[in-house]
């Protein structure tokens, strides 16, 4: 199996363009050469017994892949700092990683006011301050250390969203991040010639293991953008002859956001990987940009990866593996094949819909100092995902929801992946997100979020009429609370923050549009409306859970 250092290696003495960054481009021996200067650097910079782990605190600058190499061929941990976390949540993310060295720039720097990280200024590094090209320049001419060849050498920690709690963090090796690599390279076919364009955060597995690594392991470039721009997507993806992205569902929203030219689908563009754009958003994308969206399921734990083949049918994710079954989590069971009716609806939900689990060898390397957690996931042997999916009869993979994303709607399992396919249907939307909020008796009701396009304006009597039409939209399905905002809120990797709209649930500022009782007409929900709602939840003793 290679190494990331191993990799690194082979772009010595390689005078092809491998960054570009804005104004300026490094070769693939540029980039080499960078890496082992700052590799001695921290070899100079770690105090004696300390964990060989840096914080980059960094947006995407050229900055951020040069230490990721120089941790690789060093023997070092690179830790992924999220720009968009404050106070003592950012600094228990630093402290928890143990980071000995900070690297950061000065836009970040009042981040850190006032927090006590454990890091003497002077392993403190602000790379766009003039005394950090001070510091570098006593290691300008050092060789790359010894090529290091164990695939187990831990590489990164990258931090999970921490939407339900602290961020957990990812272990990742040398080794499975090059896999990773040669895994896309061998899917897409990347050669020297290509270049990836890299617009999502790089502190997140989507960039580094999905974009950063393929290009490397291909021999290819990257080019980057400090932090993603619908605006500029197009003119970036020329300037650089970009042939290859990543992105996820809500930044395919934005880019389709943008308006419309007649010259869109000149460009070099050729192949984009990423997950949640859904079926309608993919079919508009490909048909203004004339580049094919590719979804898959995968995370940076490394359990499982579900890709998309040729044959799959509309709406699902792909082949189930040899190496998975959709188990029922309470029993360990393996949950019955989906059965759909005429229409294509899901009929048997309550008994198809289970977690997705790895029951052969599986990438997890467990979660740093975190025994817990790792223990969560690895259970009788197998690896749990925490996602729920259902599979046809051909063996076909759906995705339902994630594990704190459930919908029970009248005692049945409900996909809100297929709810959210079927409402994006509804032409006047831009973003659709549906999630579960509390009944006032049992289970859940169905609430959606949407951002309306720009110009039209959300019709509650149109929006009935289409509920109507929808064939494969089953009876539980429509939503009894459609919440209407300016702007659907986003974690810091460009992912729908569902969570924070299933705690605001109805009680929110933003235009409710309610149904009372199944069947009946949308109504705005005032405050005799919502004076009613918290009435039916006091009789039955549920207020606490609109809480939770």
């Amino acid at each position: 199996m290679v190494t990331i250092a191993e990799l690194v290696h082979d772009q010595w003495n390689d005078h092809r363009p491998g960054l570009y960054f804005e104004d300026r481009t490094w070769t693939h021996h540029e980039l080499a050469r960078n890496a082992a200067t700052r590799a001695a650097l921290l070899a100079d910079l770690l105090p004696a017994g300390a964990e060989p782990h840096v914080g980059v605190l960094l947006e995407n600058v050229p900055e951020f892949p040069m230490w990721l190499s120089a941790a690789a061929v060093a023997g070092a941990t690179l830790v992924g700092v999220n720009s968009t976390r404050r106070g003592a949540e950012l600094a228990r993310d630093i402290t928890h990683a143990e980071c000995a060295v900070l690297v950061t720039e000065r836009a970040h720097l009042p981040l850190l006011d006032g927090l006590d990280l454990g890091i003497p200024a002077e392993r403190i590094l602000v790379v766009d301050d003039p005394g950090y090209q001070d510091l570098l320049k006593p290691y300008a001419h050092a060789a790359l250390p010894a090529v290091r060849t164990d695939p187990a050498e831990r590489l990164l920690i990258v931090f999970t969203s921490g939407s339900t709690g602290a961020p957990k963090g990812v272990i990742c090796s040398t080794g499975r991040l090059a896999g990773a690599g040669t895994a896309l390279t061998q899917q897409f076919g990347f050669g020297p010639d290509d270049v990836n364009y890299i617009c999502m955060p790089m502190f997140h597995g989507n960039a580094l293991m999905a974009n950063w690594a393929p290009a490397l392991r291909a021999r290819g470039a990257v080019a980057l953008r400090r932090r993603f721009s619908a605006s500029a997507f197009l003119t970036d993806i020329r300037r650089y002859n970009a042939s290859y992205f990543t992105y996820v569902g809500r930044a395919i929203s934005y880019l389709l956001a943008t308006p419309e030219r007649e010259d869109d689908r000149d460009n070099p563009l050729r192949a984009g990987f990423g997950t949640e754009a859904g079926a309608v958003d993919m079919a508009r994308f490909e048909a203004r940009f004339g580049c094919a969206l590719t979804e898959g399921y995968g995370s940076s734990e490394g359990g499982m990866s579900v890709n998309r083949r040729p044959g799959t049918p509309a709406g699902a994710v792909g082949p189930c593996p040899d190496n998975a079954a959709v188990l029922d989590p309470a029993t360990g069971h393996e949950c019955a094949r989906a059965e759909f009716d005429a229409a294509g609806r899901l009929v048997n939900g309550d008994a198809a819909i289970g977690e997705l689990v790895n029951t052969g060898r599986n990438g997890f390397e467990g979660y740093w100092r975190n025994d817990e957690a790792s223990a969560a996931r690895e259970r009788g042997g197998l690896y749990w995902t925490g996602d729920h999916f259902y599979r046809d009869a051909a063996g076909y993979l759906y995705f339902a929801a994630r594990a704190d994303d459930k919908l029970r709607v009248d005692g049945e399992n409900l996909a809100v992946a297929t709810i959210e396919g079927i409402l994006a249907r509804f032409a006047s939307l831009e973003v659709v997100v549906v999630y579960g909020v509390p009944d006032p008796v049992t289970g859940d009701q169905v609430m959606a979020s949407v951002q309306v396009r720009a110009g039209a304006e959300f019709d509650p009597v149109t929006f009935e009429a289409f509920l109507a039409e929808q064939e494969d939209l089953s009876t539980k399905m429509p939503p009894t609370f459609v919440r209407v905002v300016a702007e659907v809120p986003t974690t810091a990797t460009n992912k729908v923050n569902k969570v924070g709209l299933r705690r605001a649930g109805f009680r929110v500022e933003d235009a409710v549009w309610w149904r009372p009782e199944r069947g009946a007409a949308y109504r705005l929900l005032d405050d005799a409306g919502r004076a009613e709602l918290m009435a039916r939840y006091a009789a039955h003793g549920r207020e606490a859970v609109l809480d939770l």
